[in-house]
């Protein structure tokens, strides 16, 4: 093995998480490719479509040429259009032609890590034609099959791997956004805390704090006297974070303590993933 140490942490959950997603969709009858998931506008084929496509753009494939429907009402954005791409190309391929096509790209991409000779800094390609270093390539590929295999894991009734290496990898780059989503998106007051006690599979505290000249940063001390606190379990914080479910779907699920109009403001800006 040549990965870098810094990068195989994230090779390694990729592996774990696209492997469990071939195994997911392999048995899969042709109407069970159809079934809507909690991605928002994407079937299960959308998402095994999105998955092959962004692995061909870590092979430095030539991206397909097609031209988009215009009443697809879930692309909003230029990135939505970029992704979208990859997705609407196979919108007519049968299940086999899917399976056969992931398990393909699955066998290149594992040979392209395995001669991975390239630096964590060394510059690649990411959406839109910007740049960006292939460590962090690697951590948003680990970051995105994780997310989308337990969305296939919701539509086909198969929950499992909740504290998986992805979720790891996940917890970290979401934990990322939080200190934007308080002191900006919520508009937390200046030299206060927020609390997120989180548990279940993936289990974690940590505490926002707001600085006086509203900035945020995140840390794993407690709070005393914090100004929120919000409460729930690893699946859901995953889900409101990812924009699988709006803050009143789970209310049953999130406790929220202290202020409680500023936690609503919190969780009405939660979701921090493009799509």
């Amino acid at each position: 093995m040549t990965v870098h140490p810094s990068l195989q942490t994230y090779a390694d959950a990729w592996t774990h998480s696209i492997e469990a997603i071939a195994e997911l969709v392999q048995p899969l009858v042709e109407g069970e490719w159809n079934r809507a998931t909690p991605c928002p506008g994407w079937s299960v084929r959308d998402i095994v479509s999105h998955v092959i496509g962004m692995e061909c753009e870590m092979l430095g494939d030539p991206r397909p040429i097609h031209s988009l429907p215009r009443d697809l009402y879930h692309v909003r954005s230029d990135f939505a259009r970029y992704m979208e791409m990859q997705v609407d190309v196979r919108r007519h391929h049968t299940g086999p032609e899917m399976t056969s096509e992931l398990e393909y790209v699955l066998i290149r991409r594992a040979r392209q890590l395995r001669n991975e000779n390239r630096k964590p800094d060394h510059l690649i390609r990411a959406p839109l034609g910007a740049e960006q270093t292939l460590e962090l390539g690697y951590r948003m590929r680990a970051f995105d099959v994780w997310v989308h295999e337990q969305d296939l894991r919701t539509t086909l009734g198969q929950p499992g791997n909740l504290d998986s290496p992805g979720a790891l990898v996940a917890r970290d780059v979401l934990l990322e956004a939080l200190p934007k989503v308080v002191a900006k998106d919520a508009g937390a007051p200046n030299g206060s805390a927020v609390v997120f006690d989180v548990h279940g599979p993936v289990e974690f505290l940590r505490t926002v704090r707001v600085d006086a000249e509203g900035r945020g940063t995140v840390d794993g001390a407690p709070s005393l006297g914090p100004a929120a606190t919000l409460a729930m379990d690893w699946e859901t914080y995953v889900r409101l974070a990812c924009g699988r479910v709006r803050p009143a779907d789970v209310s049953d699920r999130v406790k929220a303590e202290g202020d409680l109009e500023l936690a609503q403001a919190i969780l009405d800006n939660f979701a921090v993933t493009p799509r």
